[in-house]
């Protein structure tokens, strides 16, 4: 961690990623420093990264995309170009929510999340093999999520 991160910094990003939605006046009071100090310091994390950003975490099923699907994929050549492109590629469908490269038996994790199997199906024959570079993915349903999006442990 960087020097200019201290106990009370700490405290701040452990009670902002447990409750993104605490009040600068609630949190000022839990930390037991003042609002102003408070929102100093937090406006610090933001501009200096520690926290990238705050949104809601919508419950999927509420919004029909309760199938949580993991696709391994393998390009057919390992080149700085080809990964390039693949990437450039992924970052503009809009229903892959995270795409990893990864060392392994596939170059690319990806996590995806659709309505139901048909849904995803023809998601997978549309677009996701028409990816460029693309030699094969492997498709794996999710049957039960025990740990999802868990707040990172420091």
């Amino acid at each position: 961690m960087a020097a200019r991160v201290d106990r009370t910094d700490l405290k701040i990003l452990r009670l902002l990623q447990n409750n993104g939605r605490l009040s600068n006046a609630e949190l000022a009071e839990t930390v037991a420093i003042s609002p102003a100090t408070c929102h100093r310091r937090t406006q610090r994390l933001f501009e200096e990264g520690f926290i990238a950003t705050v949104r809601a975490m919508v419950a999927p099923k509420k919004v029909a995309k309760g199938t949580l699907v993991m696709v391994g994929v393998v390009l057919d050549r390992s080149t700085p170009e080809s990964f390039a492109t693949f990437e450039q590629a992924i970052a503009k469908l809009k229903f892959v929510l995270d795409c990893h490269l990864v060392a392994g038996d596939f170059d690319y994790f990806l996590k995806i999340r659709v309505g139901d199997m048909e849904d995803f199906n023809r998601i997978h024959g549309e677009q996701l093999i028409a990816l460029p570079g693309v030699r094969q993915t492997r498709t794996f349903f999710v049957m039960k999520e025990v740990v999802d999006n868990a707040p990172l442990e420091f």
